[in-house]
């Protein structure tokens, strides 16, 4: 006789735990002790079944997707384990997520933000994170973990540390050469440890939260949504470079993409702007809407 559906359920958590993370093991677990009840703990694992279950228990795309995630590794598992000789999660299918458009500013918004007289008690240092962030589009968490050493301000190039460990070159232009001149001669604490590029009032590396503030802060002073991020930045700083006619493979390696496709949602962005600029600025860009 076979093991239980809640035996194979616990002896696949317990695979996981030894290379996943304690959140990822309590998340499959939810989902799968969500099967069991929806199977009455018996190890009915037919594509009918499972579909039944998702539609009980995905009723967002968002759900659904995960939980259907969960399935496709629990029975990838138990193939492996030899208690399936097929996998009944070939036959379902993922629902349809239409990936929202990131947020960013326009190129006017971009510039009134940036070019407003400095706010705050550290105007120097907050207005050189803004043009660094806007010039290079880095991530929040490569900005406040640069260090000094970083920068080449004869190549005006920063080497970057992003995500899985990887480097890469990215470029900035002399108005963000001369806020972080700026800032580094007259405004920057000495560190207490180590040789962070942006530090605060008493010399400790700044956090992400604090770059996150500075951006409220500066977004409402310009008139602007308080909602922007640094992903804002990030986010307008790849799509004015495509606007500008630059190739979607220059714009991946500047943002550290590991895929493509990753970066492509940005053409989205820059078609909706070139939509509408022909559309207000066409003779008969709003023929359409006439009719």
């Amino acid at each position: 006789m076979g093991l239980s559906l809640d035996r194979h359920i616990q002896n696949f958590l317990d695979y996981l735990a030894a290379t996943r993370s304690a959140h990822t093991v309590r998340s499959y677990g939810s989902d799968l002790a969500q099967l069991s009840h929806s199977l009455d703990g018996e190890f009915d694992f037919s594509t009918e079944r499972l579909s039944q279950f998702l539609r009980d228990f995905g009723k967002t795309p968002v759900t659904r997707a995960r939980k259907l995630s969960s399935l496709k590794s629990f029975a990838k598992y138990l193939r492996s384990v030899g208690a399936l000789e097929f996998d009944p999660t070939e036959g379902l299918e993922a629902p349809f997520r239409r990936r929202p458009l990131p947020k960013t500013l326009n190129q006017h918004q971009a510039m009134a933000l940036l070019d407003q007289s400095p706010v705050g008690k550290t105007p120097l240092r907050d207005q050189a994170m803004l043009e660094l962030a806007y010039a290079t589009g880095l991530r929040a968490s490569e900005i406040v973990g640069l260090n000094v050493k970083d920068i080449n301000f004869r190549d005006l190039t920063i080497s970057v540390i992003g995500k899985g460990n990887k480097e890469r070159l990215v470029v900035f232009g002399s108005t963000c050469e001369s806020a972080i001149r700026a800032y580094f001669s007259h405004e920057r604490v000495s560190p207490v440890e180590g040789d962070p590029l942006f530090t605060n009032q008493k010399g400790h590396r700044l956090t992400t939260r604090t770059l996150q503030n500075v951006i409220k802060k500066w977004a409402l002073a310009a008139g602007l949504s308080s909602e922007h991020s640094p992903h804002t930045l990030r986010h307008s700083f790849a799509t004015h470079l495509l606007d500008g006619g630059a190739d979607l493979k220059v714009v991946q390696q500047l943002l550290g993409h590991e895929n493509l496709a990753t970066t492509q949602i940005y053409t989205h962005v820059s078609i909706d702007r070139l939509r509408e600029t022909v559309s207000k600025a066409h003779p008969k860009g709003d023929a359409d809407k006439s009719h």
